[in-house]
């Protein structure tokens, strides 16, 4: 297997991976948030437990790998949306259990046997829609009137229709009858789906201590469920449907839940507080989130990742090759070592510490999944699945050390490098006591340096009415500007005007323009020109060729006059002083 590092080709010597196995066929579909790593016998033995989305229609099941083999599968009744693997009691030997979401429910293993399942509560289903089934039971509407009314509801009515009603709407008028009358007896429930699944510890940070489901769901809600009784301890209303989550803390303490939804913005729950706080807005879909330490790292589908504080402020920002796959968090818990891995569609995984890229693994297949951890008896193993369906394993060498030497070119590490700065209350006492003792000699320079800077000043405006370099018009009936432009070294120059009508809304008509100039030293083939109508806020150029006719090498200038056909009283004046001429015209 190939692999770079640091965009560089390294031979597998100089490799930091073991390629432990890799199986083409071994048919697994599945995504990060469906694999989990867990110690199932309490043998000190990890075991790689992932929910296979099958076909998507059949075939879904929930396998167990050990080593490099499969050791068993259960049938799973809907696709998969999240595997975790919990603490959920005290009991002896600490074997955690495993949740699996799977549409409205939660099925809990035990040992690798059903245990337990949870039901997301249902919603409350609308009352017009419930009075229509009704009616339809007693048969008294017959199956078209059934479908027109319920496409009424559809569009109006505050409270969704059901899965029932969505589902026949759907049909063929040949299907109606039979579908009303397999359905209409049955009480009519409204479901959610869950959307994405995590683990909050009770009131310890251990690895073994008993731990809370933390469950986003379709209809725009969170529950955090308690292991031990299966109730709702917390629910919270989101703006939009969660696709990711990310849970930090103890329940009965402190904790975080951070949440990326559908409408591209990001939420951050804490304890005792009722309402998310709004915390990050995104340019676009999230694709991933992962948690380092205090920092947010999030993956768009515009090929960006991007960093932020817990408290929104954006950190960074990275460019990608390839759209995002999927994404993972890669901790080295024995050497405190965190980093984010990127699966891209270029058949690459990027491995990030902040904005610095570390390492380059390239694959045999695009990633789907990732999950790194401790897998048989090797503390930092990292499996992979691929969109063929193949599994890869891969296991991190002893000696490698992913150090700042990997990093891609960037700036210099001193910039990282805190300064000595005094702390603010010392600077104010120093500023404070200096202006005490110095009040006189400070006012003294101030009242200086505020002569010299009227006198630039005036010196400045002075320059530039006699040089005309802005000209603006005096005379309020006919707000004008204009700048003018010799382009040219001689004999003959291109003079430019650009004319600029700067009132609000009303038009300049009207206007010609006038040239007085010395005719012994230069001829213009347009000394009279005829201004179009001026509309506001318009930059309008007009050209004309000055010949310069001396060889005496002098300059002179040539003003320019703006004035309003019939009257002679000029509107605008400007002064043009004209380069000396490199050359002379041909008699």
């Amino acid at each position: 297997m190939a692999t770079t590092e640091g965009g560089r080709e390294s031979s597998e010597a100089n490799s930091k991976w073991l390629d432990a196995h890799y199986d083409p066929v071994a048919n697994l579909c599945t995504f990060s948030s469906c694999t989990a790593l867990a110690d199932l016998n309490g043998d000190g033995e990890c075991k790689l437990v992932v929910g296979d989305l099958g076909t998507g229609l059949s075939n879904m099941k929930l396998k167990v790998f050990k080593g490099t083999s499969l050791m068993t599968e259960n049938a799973l009744l809907d696709l998969p949306t999240s595997v975790v693997s919990f603490m959920m009691d005290q009991n002896e030997p600490r074997t955690p259990a495993i949740a699996v979401a799977s549409g409205p429910f939660v099925f809990i293993y035990k040992n690798l046997r059903p245990y337990f399942k949870f039901t997301i509560p249902v919603m409350d289903v609308n009352p017009l829609e419930q009075d229509l089934w009704s009616q339809a039971k007693e048969d008294k509407i017959d199956p078209l009137t059934l479908k027109e009314m319920l496409e009424g509801i559809r569009g109006k009515a505050e409270i969704p229709l059901s899965v029932r009603s969505l589902r026949f709407l759907m049909l063929d008028l040949p299907e109606m009858e039979s579908f009303v009358n397999l359905h209409k007896h049955l009480p009519i429930k409204r479901q959610t789906a869950i959307t994405c699944m995590g683990t909050l510890k009770k009131n310890m940070a251990d690895e073994d201590a008993v731990s809370c489901l933390v469950i986003g769901t379709e209809s725009q809600e969170v529950y955090i469920l308690d292991s031990e009784a299966f109730t709702t301890l917390t629910q919270v209303s989101l703006a939009s449907v969660p696709v990711f989550l990310d849970v930090t803390g103890q329940y009965d303490v402190e904790y975080r839940v951070t949440v990326a939804c559908r409408n591209g913005s990001i939420y951050i729950l804490r304890r005792d507080s009722k309402r998310p706080k709004y915390c990050i807005e995104l340019n676009s879909q999230p694709v991933g989130l992962v948690r380092i330490h205090k920092n947010i790292v999030v993956g768009c589908s515009q090929e960006t990742l991007h960093g932020y504080t817990q408290k929104g402020k954006k950190l960074w920002t990275v460019p990608l090759p390839a759209p995002i796959m999927t994404m993972s968090l890669m901790d080295q818990k024995a050497r405190g070592f965190q980093a984010v891995l990127v699966g891209l569609a270029n058949m690459e995984v990027h491995m990030f510490r902040d904005k610095s890229l570390l390492y380059i693994i390239k694959t045999q297949d695009v990633v789907t999944s990732i999950c790194f951890g401790r897998y048989g008896r090797e503390d930092n193993t990292l499996i992979m699945t691929t969109k063929g369906g193949g599994l890869i394993i891969k296991i991190l060498k002893r000696t490698a050390v992913f150090d700042e030497k990997d990093t891609t070119p960037g700036p210099p590490m001193a910039q990282s490098i805190k300064l000595s700065v005094p702390k603010k209350t010392k600077l104010y006492v120093d500023q404070t006591l200096r202006e005490r003792e110095s009040a006189v000699a400070m006012h003294r320079v101030f009242q200086m340096d505020l002569y010299r800077l009227r006198l630039m000043a005036a010196r400045a405006y002075v320059k530039a009415l006699e040089s005309s370099m802005s000209p603006v018009s005096s005379t309020l009936t006919e707000p004008l500007r204009m700048n003018a432009v010799v382009q040219g070294i001689g004999p003959t120059f291109k003079l430019t005007l650009h004319i600029q009508n700067t009132s609000a809304n009303r038009p300049s008509i009207n206007l010609l323009i006038s040239f007085l100039y010395d005719e012994r030293l230069y001829a213009m083939k347009r000394a009279f020109i005829k201004v179009p109508l001026l509309v506001p806020g318009l930059n309008y150029p007009i050209e004309t060729f000055v010949d310069c006719l001396s060889d005496k090498g002098v300059s002179d200038i040539i003003k320019v006059f703006v004035l309003r056909e019939g009257k002679s009283t000029p509107l605008l004046t400007a002064h043009i002083s004209m380069p000396v001429s490199e050359g002379l015209i041909a008699a």
